[in-house]
């Protein structure tokens, strides 16, 4: 993992959405999610710079595309937002969670 996904993944660990597990770096179809929820069918990716590259950016689109296509919904934080606002980006998940379960 890397270190954004380390610190994400630490704060997903220790159970600090309320009642909803994650399982890191898991299979959907032939892609590797960073984070997913089974109970709400939730993924969350976290780009690094790499995916500002175009070919890498339109990979990822297709990528989300076919993941949504499962009835999954996908979001996405960039390394920035984890190492600079890790409080909001729990914020976020953690709204998208309960609105998963509405």
């Amino acid at each position: 993992m890397t270190e954004t996904e380390l610190l994400l993944w630490e704060r997903l660990r220790k159970n600090k959405n309320g009642s909803y597990r994650f399982r890191a770096q898991h299979p959907i179809g032939k892609f590797i999610a960073d984070f997913y929820c089974h109970e709400v069918l939730l993924v969350i990716e976290i780009d690094g710079g790499i995916h500002q590259n175009e070919i890498v950016a339109e990979r990822d689109e297709g990528r989300e595309l076919e993941i949504t296509n499962l009835g999954i919904k996908v979001i996405r934080f960039t390394n920035d937002e984890i190492l600079n606002d890790l409080e909001k980006v729990a914020t976020t998940i953690s709204r998208v969670l309960d609105a998963c379960r509405a």
